[in-house]
């Protein structure tokens, strides 16, 4: 057996394990719970009213769904997920109707339903939505693992012994000119993705510009090929790039669910820009009277006669057939839409969306492939014959759910593989957005000091009251333990919270009049990030705008101000995943101008990243003690 294959049914194992472990959370949280503990918990909108109706893209019903109840309670819904609208009708019967969120905000979520019709009672009665197990994404994970075993005599063959070890890596000699607004090492990075005949890697710690020098190896390629796919694992990062393409003059077509977004990322979706074709209004003609019949057909109750029951099934089979040909005119007009497209833009496991299933690419370009699990990478490979891929190991990995699948090494993208085994690989090394003092710790501890702050860092008119840089506040002795939630089970630590909320205040008296600043409010644990929303207003401030957040959530974010919450504290030094120090570099990253970390440094300083870190900071005359803000 060769190392791909081998490496491939180990790949094949360990999605196993996590989708048997995402399965049993899903029954944990929806099918063994009350409704009122799922509504608490996030995984529940009850109840919910009918807002907007109609049938959208291919045809396919939708609804604009609005809680009655519960405004503003936090939630774990978002774009993409698979859901379930559920209502009990008057005899007791449960009716439930599978859905997609095509997007969410904070109390109206947009579904897609998975059914030709409109429930008949969707504007009456009590409905709810459930999160659902989404098992769409491991489907799309183990075809791509069964096609890359499979392949024998085509370019999948040979990317995958190229991916894997049994094949060697290439790059020509052929020059690319440097591009104006690069740097050198930006340059060299497009200049090696534009060699390399089959893989390619770029690795971008925070704030390098990676999406910048993505920007310009895909305007470099686009002068030569006619279409390139690009890809990342989230809807957010992907329509960042959707954004900067579009800025930087390429025609990008966006596939997939989309959050609410502005305009600027609408006019790119496939959506929008099937309504500028020129034979939009005849397919939206035929829509129109599918939907007519349709609702001639509705106007029939349940009680009725012979002649009425022919009728009405004569009006369905009527809108039946002219839908059908709607969706048929509608897929042939999507592939013109597709085709003006420089770049076609989706997740991962969008890419395996039935618009693209008869596409293929010459290079396929993957953002954030380290925060990507392996098989999830493979799904767009299967359409590529040059594959590059970017982003940082060294800050968040793949989220996974089976402790033992992730032991194994499952949590290893395949980006730190090719990092480890490409004979070039091309680092980012000047960073633009951190004071020195911010960025000097993390480059150490992450980067072997390859990185370099930009001149323009130097060159900053930075407040007084924002001095200095860097700044580790210790609560050790200030008897501020952990506590753990009694449902959620995760930490938080009230204490912490207090002493953040008075930085907060002295610090906007402080900057008076010196215009407002972005602050990120970031703690490892959810359960403290609900604490201090409760906790610390988020309006009534003089210079601040706040953002309070979890750190997985600001990957990929930056603010002018970042205070961090570790949370723990406790007499065993236990600090659970706050061990995966990749999570602090991302932490502490998002800030420009000034990091504040609050900690508790007899807990944390029994580790020896977080020794390091107090070490560092007490160098840097950084290290301030809790009790002057008790």
């Amino acid at each position: 057996m060769s190392a791909s294959i081998k490496h491939l049914t180990q790949l094949e194992a360990w999605l196993a394990m996590e989708r048997e472990a995402a399965w049993n959370d899903y029954r944990e949280k929806i099918e063994k719970t009350e409704l009122t503990e799922r509504v608490e918990n996030g995984v529940t909108w009850y109840p919910v009213a009918a807002v907007e109706s109609g049938y959208g893209l291919g045809d396919y019903p939708f609804l604009v769904m609005e809680r009655t109840r519960n405004h503003g309670t936090p939630h774990q819904f978002q774009a993409g997920k698979v859901v379930r609208l559920f209502s009990e009708d008057l005899s007791g019967q449960m009716q439930t109707v599978a859905a997609s969120v095509h997007w969410v905000d904070k109390n109206r979520m947009k579904l897609i339903l998975q059914q030709d019709e409109l429930p008949e009672n969707y504007d009456t009665g009590k409905w709810g939505i459930d999160l659902m197990f989404d098992s769409t994404s491991f489907r799309e994970m183990e075809f791509a693992l069964k096609a890359f075993q499979k392949a024998e005599h085509d370019r999948t063959r040979e990317l995958r012994e190229l991916l894997y070890g049994d094949r060697t890596v290439h790059f020509t000699d052929t020059p690319t000119p440097a591009l104006p607004g690069l740097n050198d090492s930006q340059n060299e990075a497009v200049a090696t993705a534009i060699a390399a005949e089959d893989l390619a890697v770029i690795h971008g710690p925070p704030g390098t510009g990676k999406t910048t020098t993505l920007i310009g190896l895909l305007q470099t390629i686009a002068r030569t090929e006619q279409q390139i796919l690009v890809c990342a694992p989230s809807n957010a990062a992907t329509d960042l790039l959707v954004t900067r393409a579009a800025n930087a003059g390429l025609s990008v077509v966006r596939i997939g669910n989309l959050s609410r977004v502005d305009e600027s990322i609408v006019a790119h979706t496939l959506e929008a820009r099937l309504t500028n074709h020129p034979q939009y209004k005849e397919l939206k003609r035929s829509k129109r009277k599918a939907e007519e019949y349709r609702s001639m057909a509705l106007k029939y109750k349940r009680k009725f006669g012979k002649a009425e029951r022919e009728q009405r099934k004569f009006l369905l089979q009527e809108a039946k057939a002219i839908a059908q040909e709607a969706r048929q005119m509608e897929d042939y007009l999507l592939q013109q839409v597709l085709d003006q497209g420089q770049l076609v833009c989706c997740t991962l496991v969008g890419a395996a969306s039935r618009y693209l299933r008869k596409r293929a690419f010459d290079t396929l370009v993957i953002d954030e492939a380290g925060q990507a699990l392996e098989p999830a990478t493979l799904i767009p490979i299967l359409k590529a014959r040059k594959v590059i891929l970017a982003g940082d190991p060294l800050q968040l990995p793949p989220t996974l759910l089976s402790a033992e699948a992730q032991r194994q090494g499952f949590n290893q993208t395949l980006l730190e593989r090719l990092q480890k085994r490409l004979p070039k690989v091309s680092l980012l090394n000047t960073q633009y957005r951190m004071e020195a003092a911010i960025m000097e710790f993390s480059n150490l501890q992450f980067y072997k000091g390859a990185l370099k702050a930009a001149e323009a860092i130097e060159d900053r008119q930075i407040p007084a009251a924002l001095a200095p840089a860097i700044t580790y506040v210790d609560t050790a002795g200030c008897g501020f333990d952990e506590k753990q939630h009694p449902e959620s089970r995760s930490l938080y630590n009230a204490g912490e919270a207090g002493i953040l909320l008075r930085q907060l205040e002295a610090l906007d008296a402080g900057l008076t009049s010196q215009g407002t600043f972005t602050v990120g409010v970031i703690s490892p644990y959810r359960e403290q990030v609900k604490h201090l929303q409760g906790e610390i207003p988020m309006e009534g401030w003089n210079n601040l705008t706040l953002t309070i957040n979890t750190i997985d959530s600001f990957q990929g974010q930056e603010r002018d101000l970042v205070f961090i919450s570790l949370v723990r504290s406790n007499e065993k030094s236990e600090i659970g995943f706050l061990s995966d120090y990749r999570r602090m570099n991302v932490a502490m990253t998002r800030a420009r101008l000034k990091l504040v970390m609050i900690g508790d440094s007899a807990t944390l300083g029994a580790h020896g990243f977080y020794q390091q870190l107090v070490e560092y900071c007490e160098s840097k005359d950084a290290y301030r003690s809790a009790w002057e803000w008790m």
